[in-house]
C-alpha cells in the first residue's frame, strides 16, 4: 500500500512584515494576527522560479531521506497553479530536469489550489498502485506573489510563498483512509486571475468555507464510521486565522483539535497543510489526522490519513 513516508518543505527566508503592510491599508495587530494570521509573509527572490521553489523542497527532502535516491523516484507531480513562465511546458518536466530524475519517470502538473495537496496524494498514490510504481513525489508550490497585486488590500497580506515535497512509497508509517472530494464551478468567479492579476472575494469565499467544510468533515467521519473521539487531530487548508477559528466553532466538536499555524508563513495555498503534516503531524505519536483543502475552483477534499 502506497503511503506518506516523509515531507520536507522550502519557505524563503525573506518576505514581507504584515504589520507595515497593515499600517498601510490601517489595519491594526488585532486585525492582522487576528483575521490574516500572520505576522510575515514568505517571497521567493525575483530570479526564482516556481520549478526552483520545487528543487529546494525536494532537495531537502533528499537530503533527510539519504535512504531515498533520485534515481528510484519513478513518478512526480507538481501542483500549481502559477507554473513557470507561461505555463508551457509543465513544471513538473522542468523540475525533473533540474533534479536530476530518470528520464523514465512520469511527471506532471495538476493544476489545482488550496485542495491540490488532498487530491495530490490520492491521485498519485492511485497512479502508482495501478502502474506498479515504487516511490514517488508530490511537490506542492504555488506563489502567489506572481499574481498578487500588492495594492489590493483584499489579497496581498495573505498569501506566502513556500513549496513542499512528499515522499509517497510502500511500508509507509502514515497510509490513506477513506476520502471526499467536490467541485462547484459556478463559484469560478470569486477566485480567478485576470489578465495575471489575482482577484478574490474574500467574503465569498469565506462564506463558501464556512457552509461546506465543517459538513464535509462530518459527512467523512460518519461515512467511516467514526466520530470525532476517533480523530487526533484536523490539519486544514490555513487560508486565514479567521477561517480557521470559524470552521472550528461550526465543526463544533472539540474545536481545539484544529492546528493553526500561519504566523510566519500566510497562506500557502497548496503547501499549507504538508506543511502543517511535516511540523506537527509526521512525528507526532497520533493515530488518525483528518484533512481538508478548499478553494479555487470551487473546490474542496477531505480525507483521513492512520497509521497502521
Amino acid at each position: 500500500m502506497i503511503g506518506i513516508k516523509s515531507i520536507a518543505s522550502y519557505v524563503p527566508a525573506e518576505g514581507l512584515d504584515n504589520y507595515a503592510q497593515g499600517a498601510k491599508f490601517a489595519k491594526d495587530e488585532d486585525f492582522i494576527i487576528g483575521k490574516i494570521g500572520s505576522a510575515f509573509l514568505p517571497r521567493k527572490s525575483d530570479d526564482q522560479e516556481t520549478s526552483d521553489l520545487c528543487v529546494e523542497a525536494a532537495n531537502a527532502l533528499f537530503a533527510s531521506n539519504p535512504q531515498l535516491s533520485r534515481e528510484s523516484i519513478d513518478a512526480l507531480i507538481v501542483v500549481t497553479q502559477n507554473g513557470d513562465e507561461e505555463g508551457l511546458p509543465h513544471t513538473a518536466a522542468i523540475v525533473q530536469d533540474k533534479l536530476g530524475l530518470s528520464t523514465n519517470v512520469a511527471a506532471f502538473d495538476i493544476s489545482l489550489g488550496c485542495s491540490g495537496y488532498v487530491y495530490g496524494i490520492y491521485a498519485l498514490k492511485g497512479f502508482m498502485e495501478a502502474a506498479g510504481l515504487k516511490n514517488g513525489l508530490l511537490i506542492t508550490a504555488d506563489p502567489y506573489s506572481k499574481i498578487v497585486d500588492p495594492e489590493d488590500r483584499n489579497t496581498t497580506m495573505l498569501f506566502g510563498d513556500a513549496a513542499t515535497a512528499t515522499w509517497m512509497g510502500e511500508d509507509a508509517p502514515w497510509q490513506l483512509g477513506k476520502a471526499k472530494f467536490g467541485t462547484d464551478g459556478s463559484g469560478a468567479p470569486h477566485l480567478k486571475v485576470t489578465d495575471g492579476v489575482f482577484f478574490m472575494n474574500g467574503r465569498q469565499v469565506f462564506n463558501f468555507a464556512l457552509l461546506k467544510v465543517p459538513a464535509h468533515l462530518h459527512e467523512l467521519l460518519d461515512e467511516s464510521g467514526l466520530t470525532s473521539a476517533d480523530v487526533d487531530a484536523y490539519c486544514i487548508h490555513q487560508g486565514s486565522a479567521a477561517i480557521v477559528d470559524a470552521v472550528a466553532r461550526r465543526f463544533e466538536e472539540e474545536p481545539e483539535k484544529f492546528i493553526k499555524d500561519m504566523v510566519e508563513t500566510g497562506n500557502t495555498v497548496s503547501s499549507s497543510i504538508p506543511l502543517l503534516l511535516e511540523k506537527h503531524i509526521l512525528d507526532s505519536a497520533w493515530k488518525r489526522v483528518a484533512l481538508s483543502g478548499f478553494g479555487v475552483g470551487l473546490s474542496w477534499g477531505s480525507a483521513l490519513i492512520y497509521r497502521p
